[in-house]
């Protein structure tokens, strides 16, 4: 683990030790600073830890199915700032979340797929990041219905767990560029492979602007993302109070 790992894990901590000192103020008036600065820091934080791991789990799958090229590349070694650069992989994905609600996928590890063994191992390849993002918030649901914990850790947690289920549809969308079409793409005729090539690098940018400006797409991927949410045991009462500390600024 990178040093730069363990500072996002000890902001993200930190975010969670003052969630839960905000529980008096949330049972009381339903907010304060010290909660909604918690529920800031441990889901931006949280966030960007999960950005390293869901790239991690590209890497990791990647070399397993015969990439060794990303070990020395520094994949394996979960510090951001290996992912593309850093405004790539970090300050863009914090700030749409922030700003506009949107888990924007992070930076990317470029796989030598020449090396992968097979079709199978490079749909993998591709799943391995949004599945990454799918088993956090499966185990963010799990603590919180779970675990005894203040309810404003709760909170917290809870809208951790909505941001890593919207980053998992986001992701799986088959869209050129995201990981989706990536598990997809093994098994396209070359003419499509070639059409996906020449749109890959800005039809993500088309989605992300549909998503901001179009209100009838944004409303229908965040029923999609609430739905799945729902269907995973969450609870949409406490992350969508989490959802709205994260968004103070409205």
């Amino acid at each position: 683990m990178s040093p730069w790992f363990l500072l996002l894990v000890s902001v993200t901590l930190v975010g969670g030790v003052l969630a839960a000192l905000g529980t008096p103020a949330l049972l009381a008036s339903g907010s304060s600073p010290l909660l909604t600065t918690g529920v800031v820091l441990l889901v931006l934080g949280g966030w960007s830890v999960s950005l390293c791991l869901h790239e991690f789990g590209h890497a990791v799958v990647a070399y397993r199915s015969g990439d060794w090229t990303v070990r020395e590349k520094g994949y394996l070694t979960l510090d951001i700032r290996r992912y593309t650069d850093v405004t790539l992989s970090f300050v863009l994905p914090v700030l749409f979340l922030l700003l506009g609600g949107i888990p924007l996928p992070g930076g990317a590890v470029w796989i030598n797929h020449g090396l992968v063994r097979s079709r199978a191992r490079r749909s993998l390849v591709s799943l391995a990041g949004p599945l990454t993002n799918l088993v956090i918030g499966v185990l963010l649901c799990l603590a919180v219905a779970l675990v005894p914990m203040p309810v404003g850790l709760v909170v917290a947690l809870s809208c951790l767990a909505l941001v890593q289920v919207l980053a998992f549809v986001l992701n799986i969308l088959p869209v050129p560029g995201l990981d989706g079409f990536g598990a997809l793409e093994p098994y396209l005729p070359p003419g499509a492979v070639r059409l996906a090539a020449q749109v890959r690098p800005w039809a993500p940018l088309a989605l992300f602007a549909l998503l901001i400006g179009v209100p009838g797409v944004a409303a229908v991927f965040f029923d999609l993302g609430w739905a799945v949410f729902g269907w995973l045991g969450g609870s949409a009462e406490l992350a969508g109070y989490g959802y709205g500390e994260l968004m103070f600024w409205r």
